[in-house]
Protein backbone atom coordinates (compact mmCIF):
# COMPACT_ATOMS: atom_id res chain seq x y z
CA UNK A 1 0.00 0.00 0.00
CA UNK A 2 2.97 2.09 0.74
CA UNK A 3 4.44 1.74 -2.45
CA UNK A 4 1.42 2.20 -4.69
CA UNK A 5 0.98 5.73 -2.45
CA UNK A 6 3.97 6.85 -3.61
CA UNK A 7 3.51 5.54 -7.71
CA UNK A 8 0.51 7.79 -7.34
CA UNK A 9 1.70 10.40 -5.96
CA UNK A 10 4.73 10.30 -8.83
CA UNK A 11 2.46 9.77 -11.68
CA UNK A 12 0.12 13.08 -10.24
CA UNK A 13 3.20 15.44 -10.05
CA UNK A 14 4.53 14.15 -13.71
CA UNK A 15 0.75 14.97 -14.89
CA UNK A 16 0.67 18.09 -13.53
CA UNK A 17 3.92 19.08 -15.14
CA UNK A 18 2.88 17.87 -18.29
CA UNK A 19 -0.41 19.98 -18.44
CA UNK A 20 1.62 22.94 -16.73
CA UNK A 21 3.72 23.24 -19.93
CA UNK A 22 1.14 22.56 -22.49
CA UNK A 23 -0.92 25.45 -20.84
CA UNK A 24 2.41 27.80 -21.30
CA UNK A 25 2.55 29.52 -24.62
CA UNK A 26 4.95 28.09 -27.17
CA UNK A 27 7.88 30.18 -28.36
CA UNK A 28 10.39 28.99 -30.64
CA UNK A 29 13.81 30.38 -31.54
CA UNK A 30 13.67 32.23 -34.77
CA UNK A 31 16.72 31.08 -37.38
CA UNK A 32 17.92 34.47 -37.04
CA UNK A 33 18.08 34.16 -33.00
CA UNK A 34 19.55 30.60 -33.66
CA UNK A 35 22.26 32.27 -35.42
CA UNK A 36 23.09 34.38 -32.44
CA UNK A 37 22.05 37.62 -34.62
CA UNK A 38 20.46 40.73 -32.60
CA UNK A 39 17.11 41.72 -33.90
CA UNK A 40 16.24 45.24 -34.29
CA UNK A 41 12.72 44.60 -34.47
CA UNK A 42 13.41 44.05 -30.39
CA UNK A 43 14.39 47.75 -30.56
CA UNK A 44 12.51 49.55 -33.02
CA UNK A 45 9.79 48.60 -35.58
CA UNK A 46 9.39 48.69 -39.35
CA UNK A 47 6.80 50.15 -41.47
CA UNK A 48 5.55 53.24 -38.96
CA UNK A 49 6.66 55.71 -41.15
CA UNK A 50 8.57 57.00 -38.71
CA UNK A 51 12.20 58.48 -38.76
CA UNK A 52 14.14 55.37 -37.04
CA UNK A 53 17.82 57.02 -37.73
CA UNK A 54 18.79 57.99 -33.68
CA UNK A 55 17.25 54.41 -32.48
CA UNK A 56 18.75 52.43 -35.34
CA UNK A 57 22.34 54.26 -34.40
CA UNK A 58 21.77 54.32 -30.42
CA UNK A 59 21.51 49.85 -30.85
CA UNK A 60 24.95 49.79 -33.51
CA UNK A 61 26.77 51.90 -31.00
CA UNK A 62 25.46 50.03 -27.78
CA UNK A 63 26.44 47.09 -29.30
CA UNK A 64 29.57 46.31 -30.44
CA UNK A 65 30.70 42.80 -32.23
CA UNK A 66 27.24 41.59 -33.27
CA UNK A 67 25.57 40.77 -36.34
CA UNK A 68 22.43 43.20 -36.07
CA UNK A 69 19.39 41.73 -38.16
CA UNK A 70 16.96 43.80 -39.91
CA UNK A 71 13.90 41.53 -40.61
CA UNK A 72 11.22 42.62 -43.82
CA UNK A 73 10.14 45.85 -43.64
CA UNK A 74 10.42 49.82 -44.47
CA UNK A 75 12.42 51.28 -42.18
CA UNK A 76 12.56 55.37 -42.71
CA UNK A 77 15.58 57.03 -42.00
CA UNK A 78 16.36 60.87 -42.17
CA UNK A 79 20.23 61.40 -41.78
CA UNK A 80 23.39 58.25 -42.40
CA UNK A 81 23.09 55.20 -40.25
CA UNK A 82 26.87 55.12 -39.20
CA UNK A 83 28.94 51.63 -38.66
CA UNK A 84 32.68 51.57 -36.66
CA UNK A 85 35.70 50.67 -37.98
CA UNK A 86 37.58 49.93 -35.07
CA UNK A 87 37.61 46.65 -34.51
CA UNK A 88 36.63 46.95 -31.36
CA UNK A 89 33.74 48.31 -31.75
CA UNK A 90 32.75 47.31 -34.96
CA UNK A 91 29.31 45.19 -36.09
CA UNK A 92 27.96 44.01 -39.18
CA UNK A 93 24.28 44.71 -40.54
CA UNK A 94 22.38 41.43 -42.33
CA UNK A 95 18.88 42.64 -43.98
CA UNK A 96 16.26 40.54 -45.06
CA UNK A 97 15.67 40.25 -49.00
CA UNK A 98 13.45 42.92 -48.51
CA UNK A 99 14.04 44.81 -45.50
CA UNK A 100 14.67 48.72 -46.90
CA UNK A 101 16.28 51.23 -45.26
CA UNK A 102 14.96 54.13 -47.11
CA UNK A 103 16.00 57.77 -47.56
CA UNK A 104 12.68 60.15 -46.29
CA UNK A 105 12.06 63.23 -48.08
CA UNK A 106 13.17 65.37 -45.48
CA UNK A 107 16.82 63.81 -45.89
CA UNK A 108 18.86 65.73 -43.73
CA UNK A 109 22.52 65.04 -45.81
CA UNK A 110 23.63 64.52 -49.32
CA UNK A 111 25.19 61.39 -48.00
CA UNK A 112 24.72 57.71 -48.21
CA UNK A 113 22.20 55.97 -46.57
CA UNK A 114 24.66 53.90 -44.86
CA UNK A 115 28.27 54.84 -44.24
CA UNK A 116 30.39 51.96 -43.51
CA UNK A 117 33.30 53.04 -40.78
CA UNK A 118 31.49 56.17 -41.20
CA UNK A 119 32.53 56.81 -37.31
CA UNK A 120 35.94 55.69 -35.64
CA UNK A 121 38.05 54.93 -38.50
CA UNK A 122 41.31 52.52 -38.18
CA UNK A 123 43.57 50.93 -39.90
CA UNK A 124 43.86 47.51 -38.54
CA UNK A 125 43.02 43.81 -39.62
CA UNK A 126 45.21 41.59 -37.09
CA UNK A 127 41.98 42.34 -34.33
CA UNK A 128 38.70 40.13 -34.35
CA UNK A 129 36.38 42.46 -35.75
CA UNK A 130 38.46 44.18 -38.47
CA UNK A 131 36.35 42.25 -41.03
CA UNK A 132 32.93 43.44 -40.95
CA UNK A 133 30.22 43.56 -43.68
CA UNK A 134 26.74 44.87 -44.96
CA UNK A 135 24.51 42.10 -46.46
CA UNK A 136 21.30 41.55 -47.91
CA UNK A 137 18.04 43.85 -47.83
CA UNK A 138 17.33 47.13 -50.20
CA UNK A 139 19.12 50.71 -49.81
CA UNK A 140 16.19 52.92 -50.96
CA UNK A 141 18.25 56.93 -51.75
CA UNK A 142 14.65 58.34 -53.23
CA UNK A 143 16.09 60.26 -55.57
CA UNK A 144 17.82 62.65 -52.65
CA UNK A 145 20.61 60.06 -50.77
CA UNK A 146 23.19 58.04 -51.81
CA UNK A 147 23.45 54.23 -51.62
CA UNK A 148 26.16 52.99 -49.33
CA UNK A 149 29.71 54.00 -48.79
CA UNK A 150 32.64 52.54 -47.52
CA UNK A 151 34.31 55.50 -45.20
CA UNK A 152 37.27 53.64 -43.46
CA UNK A 153 38.42 50.20 -41.93
CA UNK A 154 39.91 47.43 -44.73
CA UNK A 155 38.54 44.46 -46.11
CA UNK A 156 35.16 45.69 -45.76
CA UNK A 157 32.47 43.19 -47.54
CA UNK A 158 29.47 44.22 -49.01
CA UNK A 159 27.25 41.70 -50.39
CA UNK A 160 24.21 41.11 -52.52
CA UNK A 161 22.26 44.53 -51.92
CA UNK A 162 19.78 45.70 -53.91
CA UNK A 163 20.50 49.69 -53.88
CA UNK A 164 17.95 51.69 -55.69
CA UNK A 165 17.06 55.45 -56.64
CA UNK A 166 20.82 56.66 -55.55
CA UNK A 167 22.71 59.67 -56.72
CA UNK A 168 25.81 57.86 -56.10
CA UNK A 169 25.12 53.76 -55.48
CA UNK A 170 28.44 52.97 -54.46
CA UNK A 171 31.06 55.04 -52.93
CA UNK A 172 34.51 53.68 -51.96
CA UNK A 173 36.42 56.65 -50.48
CA UNK A 174 39.88 56.55 -49.68
CA UNK A 175 40.79 53.88 -47.59
CA UNK A 176 42.88 54.24 -44.36
CA UNK A 177 45.78 52.31 -45.57
CA UNK A 178 47.59 55.02 -47.39
CA UNK A 179 44.67 55.29 -49.09
CA UNK A 180 43.68 51.74 -49.58
CA UNK A 181 40.19 50.62 -48.66
CA UNK A 182 40.85 47.02 -49.72
CA UNK A 183 36.96 46.22 -49.91
CA UNK A 184 35.25 42.80 -50.67
CA UNK A 185 31.85 43.97 -52.96
CA UNK A 186 29.52 41.33 -54.55
CA UNK A 187 26.72 40.76 -56.14
CA UNK A 188 25.33 44.56 -56.02
CA UNK A 189 22.86 45.70 -58.11
CA UNK A 190 22.24 49.47 -58.62
CA UNK A 191 19.78 51.90 -60.19
CA UNK A 192 20.28 55.66 -60.21
CA UNK A 193 17.69 58.64 -60.91
CA UNK A 194 18.82 58.95 -64.57
CA UNK A 195 20.08 62.41 -64.37
CA UNK A 196 23.71 63.73 -65.60
CA UNK A 197 25.01 63.50 -61.56
CA UNK A 198 23.58 59.75 -61.20
CA UNK A 199 26.99 57.31 -60.47
CA UNK A 200 26.63 53.79 -60.07
CA UNK A 201 30.37 53.29 -58.28
CA UNK A 202 32.63 55.55 -57.41
CA UNK A 203 35.85 54.29 -56.15
CA UNK A 204 38.47 56.50 -55.06
CA UNK A 205 39.64 54.30 -52.26
CA UNK A 206 42.86 51.87 -53.50
CA UNK A 207 43.03 47.67 -54.12
CA UNK A 208 39.14 46.68 -54.29
CA UNK A 209 37.55 43.94 -55.81
CA UNK A 210 34.04 44.16 -57.37
CA UNK A 211 32.60 41.18 -58.60
CA UNK A 212 29.11 40.47 -60.53
CA UNK A 213 27.42 44.08 -60.55
CA UNK A 214 24.17 44.73 -62.39
CA UNK A 215 23.87 49.43 -62.94
CA UNK A 216 21.14 50.87 -64.62
CA UNK A 217 19.56 54.19 -64.86
CA UNK A 218 22.87 56.17 -64.15
CA UNK A 219 25.19 58.20 -66.62
CA UNK A 220 28.92 56.71 -65.65
CA UNK A 221 28.11 53.50 -64.69
CA UNK A 222 31.80 53.04 -62.66
CA UNK A 223 34.12 56.16 -62.05
CA UNK A 224 37.12 54.60 -61.00
CA UNK A 225 39.75 57.50 -59.27
CA UNK A 226 42.18 54.90 -57.98
CA UNK A 227 44.44 51.93 -58.40
CA UNK A 228 44.64 48.42 -58.10
CA UNK A 229 41.06 47.76 -58.37
CA UNK A 230 40.01 44.41 -60.12
CA UNK A 231 36.65 44.22 -61.95
CA UNK A 232 34.97 41.57 -62.94
CA UNK A 233 31.61 40.74 -64.49
CA UNK A 234 30.18 44.37 -63.97
CA UNK A 235 27.51 45.21 -66.37
CA UNK A 236 26.27 48.99 -66.67
CA UNK A 237 23.25 50.01 -68.62
CA UNK A 238 22.12 53.39 -70.23
CA UNK A 239 18.58 53.94 -70.62
CA UNK A 240 18.22 57.87 -69.47
CA UNK A 241 16.71 60.81 -71.05
CA UNK A 242 19.87 61.04 -73.40
CA UNK A 243 20.68 64.54 -72.01
CA UNK A 244 24.58 65.03 -72.98
CA UNK A 245 24.52 61.56 -74.09
CA UNK A 246 27.77 61.26 -75.92
CA UNK A 247 29.49 62.42 -72.83
CA UNK A 248 27.65 59.61 -70.97
CA UNK A 249 30.09 56.30 -70.13
CA UNK A 250 30.04 53.15 -69.01
CA UNK A 251 33.62 52.83 -67.63
CA UNK A 252 35.94 56.00 -66.49
CA UNK A 253 38.86 55.36 -65.88
CA UNK A 254 41.04 58.59 -64.24
CA UNK A 255 43.81 56.43 -62.70
CA UNK A 256 45.99 53.15 -64.13
CA UNK A 257 46.92 50.17 -62.68
CA UNK A 258 43.73 48.33 -63.12
CA UNK A 259 42.37 45.45 -64.47
CA UNK A 260 38.46 44.60 -65.86
CA UNK A 261 37.84 41.45 -67.18
CA UNK A 262 33.92 40.41 -68.46
CA UNK A 263 33.05 44.11 -68.03
CA UNK A 264 30.06 44.67 -70.37
CA UNK A 265 29.38 48.75 -71.16
CA UNK A 266 25.63 48.66 -72.35
CA UNK A 267 24.21 51.53 -74.60
CA UNK A 268 26.40 54.42 -72.60
CA UNK A 269 27.61 57.33 -75.67
CA UNK A 270 31.14 56.39 -74.42
CA UNK A 271 31.92 52.40 -73.83
CA UNK A 272 35.65 52.61 -71.62
CA UNK A 273 37.27 56.14 -71.28
CA UNK A 274 40.87 56.53 -69.27
CA UNK A 275 41.57 60.12 -69.00
CA UNK A 276 45.45 60.29 -68.06
CA UNK A 277 48.46 58.56 -69.75
CA UNK A 278 48.21 55.78 -67.00
CA UNK A 279 47.53 52.18 -68.04
CA UNK A 280 45.31 49.61 -67.41
CA UNK A 281 44.11 46.54 -68.43
CA UNK A 282 40.88 45.35 -70.15
CA UNK A 283 39.96 41.60 -71.38
CA UNK A 284 37.55 39.72 -72.31
CA UNK A 285 35.13 43.16 -72.19
CA UNK A 286 31.93 43.72 -74.49
CA UNK A 287 30.48 46.77 -75.67
CA UNK A 288 27.16 46.99 -77.32
CA UNK A 289 24.26 49.85 -78.59
CA UNK A 290 21.16 48.32 -78.86
CA UNK A 291 19.60 51.17 -80.64
CA UNK A 292 21.04 54.19 -82.50
CA UNK A 293 19.76 56.66 -80.26
CA UNK A 294 21.97 59.75 -78.91
CA UNK A 295 24.20 60.23 -82.20
CA UNK A 296 28.51 59.11 -81.52
CA UNK A 297 29.02 55.80 -80.14
CA UNK A 298 32.79 55.58 -78.96
CA UNK A 299 34.33 52.34 -78.18
CA UNK A 300 37.26 53.08 -76.15
CA UNK A 301 38.25 56.94 -75.43
CA UNK A 302 41.71 58.23 -74.32
CA UNK A 303 41.64 61.59 -73.84
CA UNK A 304 45.63 61.59 -73.42
CA UNK A 305 47.87 59.18 -75.25
CA UNK A 306 46.70 55.66 -75.37
CA UNK A 307 48.58 53.39 -72.93
CA UNK A 308 46.40 50.32 -72.04
CA UNK A 309 46.22 47.02 -72.66
CA UNK A 310 43.10 45.26 -74.41
CA UNK A 311 42.50 41.99 -75.44
CA UNK A 312 39.77 39.57 -76.77
CA UNK A 313 37.48 42.91 -77.11
CA UNK A 314 34.10 42.72 -78.84
CA UNK A 315 32.37 45.92 -80.01
CA UNK A 316 28.53 45.88 -81.01
CA UNK A 317 27.84 48.44 -83.11
CA UNK A 318 23.69 48.47 -83.57
CA UNK A 319 23.80 50.75 -87.02
CA UNK A 320 25.94 52.52 -89.19
CA UNK A 321 23.45 55.46 -89.69
CA UNK A 322 25.39 57.16 -86.29
CA UNK A 323 29.14 57.95 -85.96
CA UNK A 324 30.54 54.75 -84.87
CA UNK A 325 34.65 55.09 -83.35
CA UNK A 326 36.44 51.99 -82.47
CA UNK A 327 39.12 54.32 -80.74
CA UNK A 328 39.45 57.83 -80.38
CA UNK A 329 42.60 59.44 -78.74
CA UNK A 330 43.39 62.82 -77.55
CA UNK A 331 47.36 62.77 -78.14
CA UNK A 332 49.83 61.39 -80.97
CA UNK A 333 51.75 57.87 -79.85
CA UNK A 334 50.93 56.07 -76.91
CA UNK A 335 52.14 52.31 -76.16
CA UNK A 336 48.83 50.70 -76.04
CA UNK A 337 47.37 46.95 -77.54
CA UNK A 338 44.51 46.11 -78.66
CA UNK A 339 44.62 42.24 -79.77
CA UNK A 340 42.35 39.77 -81.00
CA UNK A 341 39.48 42.79 -81.58
CA UNK A 342 36.30 41.63 -82.78
CA UNK A 343 34.15 44.33 -84.65
CA UNK A 344 32.02 45.34 -87.76
CA UNK A 345 35.14 47.35 -90.00
CA UNK A 346 32.17 48.24 -92.51
CA UNK A 347 30.64 49.80 -89.37
CA UNK A 348 33.44 51.89 -88.12
CA UNK A 349 33.87 55.45 -89.11
CA UNK A 350 37.57 55.57 -88.28
CA UNK A 351 40.48 53.29 -88.77
CA UNK A 352 42.66 54.92 -86.32
CA UNK A 353 42.64 51.59 -83.73
CA UNK A 354 44.53 49.94 -86.23
CA UNK A 355 47.64 51.78 -85.91
CA UNK A 356 47.30 49.55 -82.04
CA UNK A 357 46.91 46.35 -83.39
CA UNK A 358 49.27 44.04 -82.01
CA UNK A 359 47.98 41.06 -84.74
CA UNK A 360 47.11 43.36 -87.38
CA UNK A 361 49.26 43.07 -90.66
CA UNK A 362 51.33 46.04 -91.74
CA UNK A 363 49.12 47.21 -94.05
CA UNK A 364 46.51 47.65 -91.43
CA UNK A 365 48.54 49.54 -89.32
CA UNK A 366 50.04 51.93 -91.91
CA UNK A 367 46.17 52.84 -92.53
CA UNK A 368 45.99 53.23 -88.82
CA UNK A 369 48.81 55.43 -88.61
CA UNK A 370 47.89 57.87 -91.06
CA UNK A 371 44.46 57.84 -89.81
CA UNK A 372 45.70 59.10 -86.10
CA UNK A 373 48.14 61.62 -88.22
CA UNK A 374 45.45 63.05 -90.16
CA UNK A 375 43.22 62.84 -87.04
CA UNK A 376 45.75 64.62 -85.26
CA UNK A 377 46.20 67.31 -87.55
CA UNK A 378 42.79 68.19 -87.94
CA UNK A 379 43.12 68.62 -83.81
CA UNK A 380 45.65 70.66 -83.82
CA UNK A 381 43.94 73.32 -86.79
CA UNK A 382 40.49 73.45 -84.99
CA UNK A 383 41.98 74.66 -81.68
CA UNK A 384 44.42 76.86 -83.23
Amino acid sequence: MKKTSVYKRLFSAVLCAILLFACLPVYALSADEEAGYLLITDYVQPDTGEDLSTAIQQVIDENPNRTIFFPDGEYLLSSPVYTPAEPTQAVSLKLADFAVLKASENWQKGEAVVQLGGKFPANNTHTNGSNYSFEGGIIDGNGVANGISINSGRETAVRNVSIKNTVIGLHIMHGANSGSSDADIFGVNIIGTGTTESVGILLEGFDNTLTNMRIGNVFTGVHVKSAGNILRNIHPLYYSDYTDYENSCGFLVEYGNNWFDYCYSDQFGIGFRTTSNDASTFHDCFIYWYSANGGKHTAFKADKKFNSTITNFKIGFNSDEVNNVVLSVGEIGGEGTIENLDVSSAMADSNLYKAYLKDGNIFDRLIGFFSLLIEFIKTQLFFK
